[in-house]
This record gives C-alpha cells, sequence and structure tokens, in this order.
C-alpha cells in the first residue's frame, strides 16, 4: 500500500465496535434466553405481548449498538464524509481550518470555516495512542489539501 493509499483509509474506532459487536451478541442471546426460559419458570405468565416487547426492546439496543459501530469518517479527493452515531456530514478539505484533540475531548473536532465545529467520533480517546496517531494523520490529510497559493 502507497503512502497515499494509507493516509487516506477510513477513520473507524476500535474499543467502540469491539464494545458494540460484544453487548449486540450478548443482547441478542440473552433476549433469546429470555424468551425460551422464562416462559417455562413454574408461576410467570408470559404471554405473546411480552415476547414481543422483548424482541423490540432487543432490536432497539441491536440497533443502537449497530449505528456506534458504524461510525467513521472516510476521506477523499473533495473533502471528509463523517458518520457519526447520529448523522452524516460531507465537509470539503478547504471548509478545514483545524484539527484539535484536547486532553479532555472523547473525540477529534473539526475547525470549519464557517466558525462551526464538527466531532469526529471515529477517532476517539478510549482508543488510547492509537486515536492520537489517527488525529495526526488526518492533520496531515488537512494539510495535504490546503489550497495551494
Amino acid at each position: 500500500m502507497t503512502t497515499a493509499e494509507e493516509l487516506h483509509r477510513p477513520f473507524r474506532p476500535r474499543a467502540a465496535r469491539r464494545v458494540s459487536f460484544v453487548l449486540g451478541v450478548l443482547t441478542a442471546v440473552g433476549a433469546v434466553l429470555i424468551m425460551v426460559l422464562v416462559p417455562q419458570m413454574p408461576g410467570v405468565t408470559f404471554g405473546p405481548a411480552d415476547e414481543v416487547g422483548t424482541a423490540v426492546f432487543a432490536l432497539g439496543v441491536l440497533w443502537l449498538l449497530w449505528r456506534q459501530g458504524a461510525v467513521r469518517a472516510v476521506p477523499g479527493e473533495q473533502g471528509l464524509t463523517v458518520r457519526n452515531f447520529i448523522y452524516t456530514r460531507s465537509v470539503e478539505w478547504a471548509e478545514i481550518v483545524g484539527v484539535t484533540f484536547g486532553a479532555g475531548s472523547p473525540w477529534v473536532q473539526l475547525d470549519l470555516s464557517d466558525g462551526d465545529t464538527l466531532a469526529v467520533m471515529a477517532i476517539q480517546r478510549a482508543d488510547g495512542a492509537r486515536a492520537v496517531e489517527e488525529s495526526r494523520r488526518l492533520a496531515t490529510l488537512v494539510a495535504l489539501h490546503e489550497p495551494q497559493p
């Protein structure tokens, strides 16, 4: 892989994806166990509404975990597409004026030319030293795409 290809690979959190996967498996297994074992317990009434409620709750939790696991930032020639937990936003390289990763910040922040900031949840403090390396890689990408005078 060339240096340019390495620089332009997507940003993805490690710890959050692993935790989301493990919790997703536990949620699915737990919901199945509840729906199978609880109705067999003596003196417990567990009807169809309870099964539907358990399934809907488990699906809601799985959806939230999937959203967390799908967080990423994808650099391209024109700019950066940031998929956070709730929304996806694309910004052109020229719009990004700075990359900050303060000591108390849970994730990288992009300072934009319009005065706004954009969180990049794909680079998370929970990933430790890797997060610092990834923030530097993002800053390098921003610097490489600065308009030349």
